[in-house]
């Protein structure tokens, strides 16, 4: 409403605004059309109801029941086709109207992705992406360097690891079978327990001996 207020003092016509009040009036006249297309219809059949009540008394009567009729079964075709017409001038409008709301809003989202690339380009796309994977890089060799302190600098050959662990245990195997070569033969334990205990008995009786031809000799 204010729209149009203003409309008439600018003389400028809001589009939207028009196709709304064109919908409006159209569906109005449309509801009155439907109103007299239910009037004309309970006349027709008041017609018809009094041309058979007559169709034996009073043909006269009769007759022009049925003329009436005609002239109002006519007027509902007319306004049958007038409303079909206001029918279909109300479906182009309201399509209308939505492909011109559609197409403002796709104009605004056009406008928004346009500002949102403003000093944008494919070269500083580029160049923004080759930054970022050169100071990935960057960052992989430095998490590797702190990772792995003891071999900074170092080249690790694993063939040449393998090759010296198998020499080692090559040495290894070869230490075990000369070892195996010169076992020392030991006696049973328990023989070496006898041998030990007969050699203090012979000491002890030594020495006992001794002391008697010490006696011996004093006397």
């Amino acid at each position: 409403m204010m729209a149009s207020f203003m409309s008439y003092f600018t003389g400028r016509r809001d589009a939207k605004q028009s196709a709304r009040d064109a919908i409006v009036s159209l569906r109005e006249q449309l509801m009155m059309i439907e109103k007299k297309e239910e009037h004309t219809q309970r006349q027709i059949e008041l017609e018809t109801a009094t041309a058979r009540a007559n169709a034996v008394t009073n043909k006269q009567a009769a007759m022009n029941a049925l003329r009436r009729k005609k002239l109002r079964e006519a007027d509902l075709d007319k306004l049958a086709g007038s409303r079909l017409q206001l029918e279909v001038q109300v479906n182009t409008l309201e399509s209308a109207n939505i492909n011109a709301n559609t197409l403002e809003v796709m104009r605004k989202g056009a406008t928004a992705l346009k500002d949102i690339h403003n000093g944008l380009s494919l070269d500083k796309v580029d160049a923004t992406m080759n930054s970022i994977n050169e100071q990935r890089e960057i960052a992989n060799e430095i998490s590797e360097m702190i990772s792995n302190p003891l071999n900074a600098g170092v080249d690790l050959d694993e063939d040449d690891l393998k090759a010296q662990l198998a020499e080692l245990e090559q040495e290894d195997l070869n230490e075990r079978l000369m070892g195996a070569d010169h076992v020392p033969v030991h006696a049973p334990a328990g023989a070496s327990r006898v041998e030990t205990r007969h050699q203090t008995a012979e000491e002890a009786e030594d020495a006992e001996l001794k002391e008697l031809q010490a006696a011996l000799a004093m006397s």
